[in-house]
């Protein structure tokens, strides 16, 4: 029998899958953060969000102002080492123009919650709290006893998001997803949701995932829906298509500290832009051909024939 095709378009595997009052995770630890889909979520008007992220990035900046979120469970608040998360920042200080609820982690706290939701576990123990302060401020971070008669221990709460959205290099129309380079707690946050989204930069044949199978960091059976979306994690960036736009970063930082400044950047490249095809023309051929790279093919498809080739002739 033949793999079902979860090959769709993005905004109807948002709106299929993603719902208000959910808690929707999108992964991407520094690299291949899933941009296009959250932009396609503040398009489409999603509200009363709970967004899990590890380091939040501008992302959260985004999607909390666009009123998409109502709380965050995150680690490290920063926008990619380019500067604060003004937007983020007004919410919780000030509460301005709202409050936000917050939960924090550390990074390995949010992965271990993660892992937890992913093998069904009660919660997972953990020693990187002892003398930290953020059993103070997040209660759901308690110490128990060992069963085993050693001292006690931290443990953080299994997380199982509703829906967890992805971006990878590539995925066969069946759903085996591949990515390479820096991975975050994809995996993880994929196993522990209801339904998972992996947008890709491109849909390959089934012999090209099989001809590399170490590179399928999600498999079919975890994958609900794949959309094919080259340049969907601009301004990150995707190891061997694009580099990530430090320049972007930058740019964002004077944005974020001005409310309307950011309420007028989501109306020009967001709402105004129907996709991410529509957001790169916008941006512009040169800005995106600057951020080019040149590939580097772990295994070419004619590799075994050459091979052969200079085998013979050495011969």
């Amino acid at each position: 029998m033949a793999a079902p095709d979860k090959v769709t378009d993005l905004s109807s595997a948002v709106a299929a899958h993603v719902r208000d009052g959910m808690t929707v995770a999108l992964e991407g630890f520094g690299h291949l953060i899933p941009f296009a889909a959250g932009h396609e979520i503040i398009r489409q008007g999603r509200r009363d969000l709970t967004f899990c992220r590890m380091t939040p990035d501008l992302l959260a900046d985004q999607m909390v102002a666009a009123g998409c979120v109502s709380k965050l469970v995150a680690s490290f608040f920063a926008s990619g080492s380019a500067g604060s998360l003004h937007e983020v920042r007004r919410r919780v200080e000030n509460a301005d123009p709202k409050p936000l609820e917050v939960e924090e982690y550390s990074h390995y706290g949010m992965v271990c919650r993660y892992q937890a939701g992913a093998a069904g576990l009660p919660f997972f123990p953990l020693r990187s709290y002892a003398g930290s302060d953020l059993p103070k401020l997040n209660p759901l971070i308690r110490k128990v006893s060992d069963p085993y008669g050693g001292p006690d221990i931290y443990v953080v709460p299994p997380l199982r998001p509703d829906v967890t959205i992805v971006h990878a290099q590539r995925a066969d129309r069946s759903g085996n997803v591949q990515m390479w380079g820096i991975v975050g707690a994809q995996q993880e946050a994929a196993y522990a949701a209801e339904t998972v989204i992996a947008t890709v930069e491109e849909i390959v044949e089934e012999d090209v995932v099989r001809s590399d199978p170490n590179r399928t960091v999600l498999p079919s059976h975890a994958v609900t829906a794949v959309v094919e979306c080259p340049g969907g994690a601009h301004p990150s960036y995707t190891q061997g298509h694009y580099d990530r736009d430090n320049a972007f970063y930058r740019e964002w930082t004077p944005i974020s500290r001005d409310r309307e400044a950011v309420l007028g950047w989501l109306e020009e490249w967001v709402h105004q832009v129907p996709d991410r095809a529509a957001y790169l023309a916008k941006l512009g051929a040169e800005r995106w051909d600057g951020l080019g790279v040149t590939p580097r093919l772990s295994q070419p498809v004619d590799f075994g024939r050459r091979r052969v080739a200079a085998q013979e002739e050495a011969s």
